[in-house]
């Protein structure tokens, strides 16, 4: 990215950081962004990192960036082979996806209650997402340890700090809700529902978020900067001693 377009895509992040969100301004940085392909954009987005912007103030970028991108997932996993590193990420995000269903329609049916009532299968529902959530580390130890490395090595470093820094948000975050879901029966219920609504909403509306700039952004640019087919099997034999999640779907070739 020219030197013009960076500068271009500074001042259009200062308006979107300064609540400047009126449909003229999304058109532009649509505009903007419909010039640019994923690999530039996380090039521009490491350049500014290391002048000192941070990380999280490139999220309102990302939200406009999502809304240009939707349907092209298909289209990128129509050229991965069940079993690439790719492919097995993207089905363990649709995996995570349904969790995040769950856990925001059992969070909006316990709100509704009064008090707690063991048997109800809400809250045997919120300890399973809970655990499963959790249980997506082996997923994230891939990405840190294989595949965001390999792509810095390839001089692409942006986007690779902004989701290790959500992976951390994260962590903290799903561990709260697995402590909230093995202590409901000791807590006061109105406090336990507040630090539920509060966990739950972040966990749901950051994952998403997070999984959506993964597979549009991240795992394109991946793609593109990672062209060696052996290179990638030298990754799956990494990822596959690192191991998989208790729900990571088996892909097999047609």
């Amino acid at each position: 990215m020219d030197q013009a377009k960076m500068d271009r895509l500074t001042r259009l992040l200062k308006r979107l950081n300064a609540g400047e969100h009126p449909a003229g301004l999304r058109r532009e940085v649509q505009e903007f962004l419909a010039g640019v392909d994923p690999t530039d954009l996380s090039l521009a987005e490491q350049k500014l990192i290391e002048a000192g912007l941070a990380p999280e103030d490139l999220r309102h970028l990302c939200s406009v960036h999502m809304e240009m991108m939707e349907g092209q997932l298909d289209q990128m996993k129509s050229t991965l082979k069940p079993g690439h590193v790719i492919d097995t990420l993207v089905c363990e995000h649709e995996m995570i996806l349904g969790f995040l269903n769950e856990l925001e329609k059992t969070n909006h049916r316990i709100q509704k209650m009064n008090r707690y009532e063991g048997g109800k299968p809400e809250f045997a529902t919120l300890r399973h997402v809970a655990e499963h959530l959790v249980g997506a580390e082996k997923h994230h130890q891939r990405e840190e340890d294989v595949l965001f490395p390999e792509i810095e090595r390839r001089g692409v470093f942006g986007p690779t700090h902004l989701m290790k820094r959500e992976h951390e948000e994260l962590r903290a975050r799903k561990h709260e809700l697995v402590e909230l879901a093995k202590n409901v029966e000791t807590m006061d219920f109105g406090s336990f529902k507040k630090r539920l609504d509060a966990t739950a909403k972040a966990i749901v509306f950051t994952l998403r978020d997070h999984i959506f700039k993964e597979n549009n952004i991240l795992y394109p640019t991946a793609l593109e900067v990672i062209p060696e087919e052996a290179m990638w099997e030298q990754m799956k034999t990494q990822c596959d001693k690192i191991g998989y999640c208790c729900f990571t779907p088996v892909r097999e070739d047609k």
